[in-house]
Order: C-alpha cells, then sequence, then structure tokens
C-alpha cells in the first residue's frame, strides 16, 4: 500500500541500498515524491545528501552502517545540519516481510527524528593519572613498564615478583587484595603477601647468601629478587632470622608484616590482569579495566586507560526522593528492594537512611524499576521524554496502516544481535518494532503497561547472559504480574515477556500475533511511577471486556488493601506516622483512621509498626473508584480528661492502658490511677499539688 507523500518538519533521507530494500516498503511509510528512496545514498546519490545538509537544523538518516562516512562528509562541507541516523536497512527491509514494513519504517523515522534527551545535572569525575596494576607480577610489570612515562603507575604482584631489575615503580607483592570505588578514587586494600618490602629492598642478595634453609632466591629474567618461598622458611627457628640480620639497616625483611593490618592504597585508574577479577559485575566502574590474558584486550585497556586523565563528567541518572522512599521508618525497616538489586553497590543503608552514589551508579534504574514507591526514579532520559518517543512511533506506525506491533525494547549493547537476522536470516517481522533504551533493566512495569495503552500488541523486552540475575528476576516479577492483570481485564496471555537476544527472531516469527488494544491512549507518561501506573490501569479498566472489580495479586505486588482488626487497635497512629505513602491518614477532628487504597504499595511497615499487631496485609488491584478515596478502618469514641473535659485519646486506649498498668506498684494507689485519665497538663497540676506522690521511692519523711 502507498501512502501519501509523508509530510516532516525534519527531513529524511531513505535508501534501498542498491536495490535490496523492497521500494514498496518504503511508498508504506509515505516516502515517495521528493521524500522517495534514492538506490544508493553513500555512493552514486551522495549528491540527495549534501543538498539535504546544507540547511540549519536536524535531518534523519536511514544508514547507521556509513553513519562515518556521512560525518565525514558533513564536516567537509562544514554543514550546519544535525545528523541522527536510524537503521531501516536491516531492522525493516532486510526480511521476508520487508515489502510489508512500511509502517515500521514510519515509525522508526519518527522516532529519530524527535531531538535527543533533555540533558541533566552531572557528577563530576576527576583523575590526576595515578594507576594501579594488579595481577601476575611478570604481566604487571610489563605493562607497568610501558604506561609509565604517561601515567603514575604502581603494580600489586599477585605472584612471587621479586625486585625487578631497574625500579621505575613501585611493587609490592600482595595478597587479600580487595577494592571499591571509581574514576579517581578508587581504594585498594591489601596485605603483604612475603616478609620483604620491594620499597626497601635494594636488591643487593645478601639475605639470599645468608638464608641456610634456601628460602630466598633470586627471581627469573630480568629480576634481582629476591623472591621468598614459605614453605621452606622457619622464621625464628635454626636460623635464627639471619637475613634480617643480612639485610641490617636497609630493614626490607620483617615477619612482622604477615599478621600486619591490611593496608590502604588510593589510585585514580585500576588495570586488573588478576585471572579472578577483583569485581565482577556485569556495570563496572569508569575507570576499571579487567581484559584478563587476552593480549588484545589488554592493549585496548591500556589505550583507554592513557585517555582517562583530566577532568570528566557523568549524568547523574537517578533521583531519589527520601520523603517517599520504603526503607525506614519508626524503628522498622521495611523495603530493600533497591539495595538487593543493585549490581554496582552504588545503593546502601547508611544509619537506616537510604545513600546512592551518583559515582558509582551506571543507570541501568534496575533501582526504579524495584522500588514500589517511585522514590527512585530513572531520569535520564526522563521518562516522559523516553515514553513520548515511543508514543509518538506507534502513532506513526498506525497512521500508516499498521497493525498487532510487538515493541522490542533492547539496550544499546544489543544493537547488532538485534539486527543480525536481517544479515543473515529471515530478518525481523513487520510487525517487531525495535526501540533502544539505555539498559533494560529500568523498563518495569509502568512503562510495559503504557506500551500497551500506546497501541502496541504486545511487548518484548530483550535480554542477554549478561543480564545480572537480580535484573532479570524483579524484571520476571513485574512481567508477571503486568501479564496477570492485563489477563484479569480480559485481554489475552503473555502480552508481556522476556525473550533472550539470540531467540528473538525465531520466538517473534513462530508466536501468533495477538490483537491491539482499541483507541490507543493520549494521556501524556507522568514522571511519577504511581501516577504513571494510576493512568495505565484507569485506560486499561476503561476498554476491559472482563470489567472485574478486583484482580487478586500475588505477595510483594505494590498494590493491596489493609485490614485493622477493631478489637485490638488502640487507635494510636503509629500506622499513620509509618505510611510513606499517604495511604493511611489521621483524622484531626475525632479519633478516626482513614485509608486511600490506591496509595498502598504493600510496604508492610504499617504492620510491623503497630504495637498492637492489629494490622494485615492483603494484595490486590481494586479497580473501583472508591480505591482513590479515603475510607475509615476503625474509629472509636474519644476520651476526656476527667479534670478538664479536653478531649485526648480514645475510651479504648485508655481502657487498654488501665488494663496493661493499673496492678503495677506505681499506678496502685486511687490517685495514680486517676492521673492515667488526665490529660498532659492536668496531669503535671495534680502531681505539683500531690507532692508526696512524686517519688519513685515512696513517701518521704
Amino acid at each position: 500500500m502507498s501512502l501519501p507523500e509523508r509530510k516532516s518538519a525534519v527531513p529524511c533521507l531513505a535508501c534501498t541500498c542498491n536495490g535490496t530494500v523492497p521500494a514498496a516498503a518504503f511508498a508504506g511509510a509515505g516516502l515517495t515524491g521528493a521524500a522517495a528512496p534514492v538506490k544508493a545514498l553513500c555512493r552514486g546519490d551522495v549528491a540527495a545528501f549534501r543538498a539535504a545538509v546544507r540547511q540549519n537544523g536536524p535531518v534523519v538518516v536511514g544508514c547507521t552502517q556509513e553513519a562515518a562516512f556521512f560525518d565525514e562528509l558533513a564536516d567537509r562541507l562544514d554543514a550546519p545540519a544535525e545528523l541522527r541516523y536510524v537503521n531501516l536497512r536491516e531492522a525493516a527491509g532486510w526480511s521476508r516481510e520487508g515489502a510489508a514494513a512500511g509502517p515500521k519504517i514510519a515509525a522508526l523515522l519518527e522516532m529519530a527524528s524527535l531531538p535527543a534527551p533533555a540533558p541533566v545535572a552531572g557528577v563530576d569525575l576527576t583523575s590526576a593519572g595515578s594507576l594501579a596494576i594488579v595481577g601476575p607480577a611478570a604481566a604487571a610489570c610489563d605493562w607497568a613498564q610501558r604506561l609509565a612515562a604517561k601515567l603514575d603507575v604502581g603494580v600489586f604482584a599477585t605472584d612471587g615478583a621479586g625486585l625487578p631489575a631497574r625500579r621505575d615503580f613501585p611493587i609490592h607483592e600482595a595478597r587479600g587484595l580487595s577494592l571499591r570505588g571509581h574514576l579517581g578514587a578508587f581504594e585498594i586494600s591489601w596485605q603483604h603477601a612475603g616478609p620483604i618490602d620491594l620499597e626497601r629492598c635494594t636488591g643487593c642478595g645478601a639475605c639470599v647468601a645468608a638464608c641456610p634453609q634456601q628460602a630466598l632466591a633470586r627471581g627469573g629474567h630480568g629480576s634481582l629478587g629476591p623472591c621468598h618461598d614459605a614453605a621452606r622458611c622457619t622464621p625464628h627457628g635454626a636460623c635464627r632470622d639471619a637475613c634480617v640480620s643480612a639485610c641490617g639497616d636497609i630493614a626490607a625483611i620483617d615477619f612482622a608484616r604477615l599478621g600486619a593490618p591490611a593496608l590502604q592504597e588510593n589510585c585514580d585508574l585500576v588495570l586488573d590482569l588478576s585471572r579472578v577479577p577483583l569485581l565482577r559485575s556485569p556495570h563496572l566502574p569508569e575507570g576499571y579495566f579487567a581484559p584478563g590474558a587476552d593480549a588484545l584486550a589488554q592493549s585496548e585497556a591500556a589505550r583507554a586507560l592513557v585517555g582517562l586523565v583530566g577532568e570528566f563528567q557523568k549524568p547523574r541518572y537517578l533521583d531519589y526522593r527520601a520523603a517517599k522512599c520504603a526503607h525506614y521508618r519508626q524503628g522498622r525497616t521495611g523495603c530493600t528492594r533497591c539495595i538487593d538489586v543493585c549490581s554496582t553497590d552504588a545503593i546502601g543503608s547508611v544509619h537506616n537512611r537510604i545513600v546512592v552514589s551518583a559515582e558509582l551508579c551506571a543507570g541501568c534504574g534496575g533501582c526504579a524499576t524495584a522500588c514500589p514507591t517511585g522514590a527512585a526514579r530513572h531520569v535520564y532520559p526522563a521518562p516522559g521524554e523516553l515514553m513520548g518517543r515511543l508514543q509518538r512511533g506507534l502513532a506513526a506506525y498506525a497512521a500508516a496502516g499498521g497493525k498487532d506491533a510487538c515493541v522490542l525494547v533492547h539496550a544499546a549493547g544489543q544493537r547488532e544481535a538485534l539486527l543480525e537476522p536481517g544479515r543473515s536470516g529471515d530478518g525481523l517481522p513487520a510487525r517487531a518494532i525495535p526501540f533502544e533504551v539505555h539498559d533494560v533493566a529500568g523498563f518495569g512495569l509502568d512503562y510495559a503497561l503504557a506500551t500497551i495503552c500506546y497501541g502496541a500488541a504486545e511487548l518484548r523486552l530483550v535480554v542477554d547472559a549478561e543480564q545480572p540475575e537480580a535484573y532479570r528476576a524483579a524484571l520476571q516479577e513485574q512481567f508477571a504480574l503486568g501479564n496477570l492483570i492485563l489477563a484479569a481485564l480480559g485481554f489475552g496471555e503473555r502480552r508481556l515477556t522476556l525473550v533472550d537476544v539470540d531467540a528473538l527472531a525465531v520466538d517473534l516469527w513462530q508466536s501468533p500475533a495477538q490483537a491491539a488494544i482499541a483507541a490507543p491512549a493520549s494521556f501524556v507518561f507522568p514522571n511519577d511511577k504511581r501516577v504513571a501506573l494510576d493512568q495505565a490501569i484507569t485506560h486499561l479498566v476503561a476498554r476491559s471486556p472482563a470489567a472485574p472489580s478486583e484482580i487478586a495479586l500475588p505477595a510483594r505486588s505494590p498494590f493491596g488493601s489493609v485490614a485493622v482488626d477493631a478489637g485490638a487497635c488502640t487507635l494510636c497512629m503509629s500506622c499513620v506516622g509509618a505510611c510513606p505513602a499517604g495511604a493511611l491518614l489521621d483524622t484531626p477532628e475525632e479519633p478516626r483512621l482513614r485509608f486511600v487504597e490506591r496509595n498502598c504499595v504493600q510496604c508492610g511497615l504499617c504492620a510491623a509498626t503497630c504495637p498492637e499487631n492489629a494490622i494485615s496485609l492483603s494484595p490486590r488491584l481494586w479497580l473501583d473508584e472508591d480505591a482513590r478515596r479515603a475510607r475509615t478502618l476503625n474509629a472509636a469514641q474519644p476520651f476526656h480528661c476527667i479534670s478538664c473535659g479536653k478531649e485526648f485519646g480514645t475510651r479504648q486506649m485508655i481502657d487498654a492502658m488501665l488494663a496493661k498498668v493499673g496492678g503495677h506498684s506505681m499506678f496502685a494507689g486511687e490517685g495514680a490511677q486517676r492521673r492515667l485519665q488526665m490529660c498532659g497538663d492536668c496531669r503535671v497540676l495534680d502531681m505539683m499539688k500531690n507532692p508526696r506522690e512524686m517519688s519513685v521511692f515512696g513517701d518521704r519523711p
């Protein structure tokens, strides 16, 4: 089907790549007339590129393979245009459904035409170039020699290093190594591996000659030693510290070092050549490289390290709002999901408060996915910008006649794997629209449900072997909850799925397409997570063919109700102070506990705080409009001061207090029990009138 010529404020340059992409695909996207694709934009039709980039403003180029060529040509022309690239060939045209890929091309061009995410506050990182090289002595010293002219190098050898023939850099024989920190602020903790401090040693060999056990020896080629053999050594034994005596005033040998506390060294950069890296995380901090034994990887790491000297800045990916956090309230620990899921140790609890290290944060967004309240929110790109791009793309897909769209959410690192089926297989189905995000870990339930609301029939979240298990588990939990809600509303099964990148193409071709929900949503995706969930669920409920009044949910779900045992509850309102979401409310005018179910995140802090164990949780999604309104959970008759008549507390609270403490010696007298029934002011006045009752030791003479 051919659409009218595409009209866009942003010029789009498309190419059939020497006729290998069907012309019908571009016609289906409205690329006709002046907007029609050329045959070879990077070769015979390059004049079209030259003409387009001479104007100010953005220009979308539908080719990523030749991006370097186009950038260079634009520089030569001193072109004012801002180039934006999108892959149309492998992602759409190179497919057994390539001729029908017009709506997908329209969606990809629409999303590519939008500006880059707005910048956010940055995190400053400074590196002076101090480099710690950790690993086997031979490899570590070799790289230290090569890099010493450009970086301030120190070596932590993990085997018997001995002293090199030239002392061009500090070298330590280290054990018990551990590492933490980030670019410009790494801290290495280590202990001496033997009694010899190579920083003091001169390599004279006097200790080697003096050792009767042959526990000290010169090193191998290029090393002056000494190397220490702990298996042969008998310190304080028959040799009577002959090596220590031979070393003399140099004092390089001291057996007390073997039991000494760990030492700390600070550095800006780390090259870890250990067989087992010190840090094993898929999201390593900037400035840390662990290339292993591969020579090419080591060379690439060394080249990168040389460039990491100076001042740098990274985005502050996470916005944390302590007021919304359900981690700790009223002396009780509640939610720890962000801490549990973070793969970079960027989130911790200090003095019962969540602390986020923006320097360590890799911006994966897993914490925001796991957070039930929205206290942790991924803000680069802003949620509204990210989903606004997808909403525009799905609208363009539908306007071009596309049906049953399946959105493929993938990380930037999976881009090439996603395009591989187009190069060597059947490609991607015409309904499959790639959508790139910084990291799929941040694409949680709010994003997933909104994707369905905006017109997608299905969502595939692309994962791979590098995905941390904690992130995968969190995403599976969220998608299972989303599928449960969608199924209960009558929208079918498995609209939201995680799929391995290697199995993606097969999964897409073998899975039958599902129909999209009628009437895509028009709401602007909000930055607040709970508001986003509320808007998405409201849209789905309005179009639900099943129309249930409530949906039973599993434990750990972020929606639910609270039940209060009215016989046990004293209306002390401890639960109100503990609630981080404003779901439990006090009533200033009277002793009444109210509850707004739509606000509840089922964190359990209210139940943990209640001194009477009167609160229980019930996970569910109540779809009635009353879920937004405050309802009374418990109310009681107010109690009035027996002296002045002022209202304070409740009758139930006072009766419970009298029952609990009435038999105690401190409150055995009638006056003391009467005082318990007075307000605070009257209680003080009554004690002043009866000074003989003010001592815990009874009557005084």
